[in-house]
């Protein structure tokens, strides 16, 4: 399968923009996605300017954890699948297989009918990613009853979702052979500040060892990419939260994390 390459940002004048070669792949991209998440990486200095600006309130947040599912070296994450199921508060849980980096055309095109499946590119300062997810549903018990090794790992996830995931897995690593990773504490909200016309997604991982990811998004359709571009990134500037590129993606934090945990048998 032809799929995209991971964008490495090419810096501009304040290091975020993107080159006019990377403009327009992006916009080639945009022809196949069905949405659009902008992202922003919240840095250490700026989160108290962040809560405030964004009228961020921990109390309203819902609690939510997350496992990864994976080798101990992270073999699957390294072909470009990603698996992962959440607890929610209320008894709730989901699911999702998730294939990044990839070329939309080069995708099925009778995936794009199923439910659940879905293909969004992830815009952030001085990058972007294209991705295709299948979305699943489940119950906090049963991501429990996985993680604590009291139900095989295949019965998290539907027959699409299996199918999906060995489509595009390498066939040497099949689920069996997949351990939890996790879980990530987060608080997650979804909030509409005052002169924005729409929500964001505000989310706060919290590690075992004591460090954070505070991570502010923003969904949109395709064909207003551009000016939701322009327009978050005002609502950034105004509430004081600086436009920076990020070193790493809060996926690939997680996974790293656990996945030095597993190797050292010490806890984070």
């Amino acid at each position: 399968m032809n799929v995209q390459k991971p964008t490495k940002p090419r810096p501009g004048a304040d290091g975020t923009a993107l080159s006019g070669e990377d403009m327009l792949r992006v916009f080639e991209l945009l022809q196949g996605a069905t949405s659009v998440e902008l992202k922003l990486m919240v840095p250490d200095s700026s989160r108290r300017a962040a809560v405030k600006g964004l009228a961020f309130d921990p109390v309203e947040a819902e609690p939510r954890q997350v496992y990864f599912f994976d080798t101990p070296d992270l073999a699957l994450n390294k072909a470009g699948v990603v698996l992962r199921a959440r607890r929610i508060q209320g008894g709730g849980g989901d699911t999702v297989v998730k294939l990044r980096p990839v070329d939309p055309s080069a995708l099925d095109p009778e995936l794009r009918k199923a439910a659940g499946f879905k293909i969004e590119l992830d815009a952030m300062p001085g990058g972007y990613v294209c991705s295709a997810s299948y979305k699943g549903a489940c119950t906090g018990q049963e991501v429990l009853d996985v993680v604590e090794g009291k139900a095989p790992l295949v019965s998290l996830f539907s027959k699409e979702q299996r199918d999906f995931c060995t489509a595009h897995a390498p066939a040497d690593i099949p689920m069996e052979a997949l351990v939890p990773l996790g879980p990530t504490f987060l608080l997650r909200l979804k909030h509409q500040p005052k002169g924005f016309d729409r929500r964001l997604t505000i989310e706060f991982w919290l590690y075992p060892d004591g460090s954070r990811v505070f991570e502010v998004s923003t969904k949109c359709d395709t064909r207003e990419a551009f000016q939701v571009g322009v327009e978050f990134r005002a609502l950034m500037a105004k509430c004081g939260i600086p436009v920076e590129v990020s070193q790493e993606a809060k996926t690939n934090s997680a996974l790293a994390f656990f996945s030095k945990e597993l190797a050292t048998g010490q806890p984070g």
